[in-house]
């Protein structure tokens, strides 16, 4: 198979299918897809920290889902062969927090279900693979902005296995000349991000908190940073990135957009009208100190959209603020 980008099926009139296509990225990129005017888009995703509600839209507008692990390769073999996919887009993981509860598991989720569609598409099942990869795979930064070339130097089970399934992808890519390609987000916020139990994101869970009258919490000294991107605009980018992402490359997909956590915190509490007190909590175990990316690769590859951060915070609280008033919000 040729690994030129410009070949790959068009999106639109194609069949799409999304593991962890019910979770927060996921979810958004099911309903781009649909807008794109793809034929068929298949929703695979067992509701680990997926939710049904994400994909309410989608199943109207005729996505099918099925709630069936990736990481069971039968499972994945069955839906194949009622579909004929053109395209794959592998969102399927496990929170990162996740993988202090349980590290061995985070690791072979990740590994595996990459392993699984690079086992299918190597035996002819599809014909493009977009594979999530995660920030979270370079650990602290070693000279800033990080670039696709910066070092991995993973600190959890979690990004361990985001790392090794990125270079399964590549490997792949090289043995067989499968089209498939690496995208790596750095931090997402948005609409529908987890905001319950131990494996929400620090906005969503911050909102929570505030919304429901308790104090939000920083973890060690707020001083560690993280670059975050609307989940809208990660969406846009990998969208325009299958059309022009070479076969066995990967691009980080960031809004330039460098934040404490401590001031990110402090934001939260002052668009949601919180005067009260911030707790502090101990330092997180294996906490990555410092994200600050640069998506020039992705600036020469497409014309990219990026929300200011004051906008899609806003667009995010007003959300869960609704989700507060409906009574979703636990």
């Amino acid at each position: 198979m040729s690994s030129n980008s410009t070949e790959r099926t068009l999106l639109a009139g194609c069949c799409a299918l999304v593991t962890g296509g019910a979770g927060f990225i996921g979810s958004h990129l099911v309903d781009r897809l649909l807008r794109e005017g793809a034929r068929e888009v298949v929703v695979v995703d067992n509701l680990f920290l997926g939710n049904l509600e994400n994909l309410t839209q989608a199943l109207a507008a005729g996505a099918v889902l099925y709630r069936e692990d990736a990481e069971f390769m039968p499972s994945l073999e069955y839906i194949f062969a009622a579909h004929k996919v053109d395209v794959v887009f592998n969102c399927a993981t496990k929170a990162l927090n996740y993988s202090f509860l349980n590290p061995m598991n985070a690791f072979d989720t990740n590994t595996r279900v990459a392993l699984n569609l690079l086992e299918l598409q190597r035996k002819g099942a599809f014909k493009a693979l977009c594979h999530f990869s995660t920030s979270e795979v370079y650990g602290t930064a070693l000279y800033e902005p990080m670039d696709e070339a910066h070092p991995k130097n993973p600190t959890t089970a979690y990004a361990a296995g985001k790392a090794a399934a990125d270079l399964a992808v590549e490997s792949y890519v090289r043995m067989f000349g499968l089209d498939a390609y690496i995208v790596r987000p750095f931090n997402n916020y948005g609409p529908r991000q987890n905001h319950s139990g131990p494996l929400a994101g620090v906005i969503p869970v911050t909102a929570r908190r505030i919304l429901q009258g308790q104090a939000p919490e920083i973890h060690g000294s707020g001083a560690q940073s993280r670059d975050f991107i609307y989940v809208l605009d990660t969406v846009d980018a990998v969208i325009k990135c299958h059309a022009a992402l070479p076969a066995g490359e990967c691009v980080n997909i960031s809004a330039e957009n460098c934040l404490r956590i401590d001031a990110l915190i402090r934001t939260i509490a002052k668009e949601l009208g919180y005067t009260g007190e911030i707790a502090s909590k101990p330092e997180r175990g294996s906490d990555v100190a410092c994200h600050n990316a640069t998506s020039a690769k992705l600036r020469a590859l497409a014309d990219i959209r990026l929300t200011p951060f004051d906008h899609g915070l806003r667009e995010t609280l007003t959300w869960y603020a609704a989700q507060h008033a409906a009574g979703r919000l636990n």
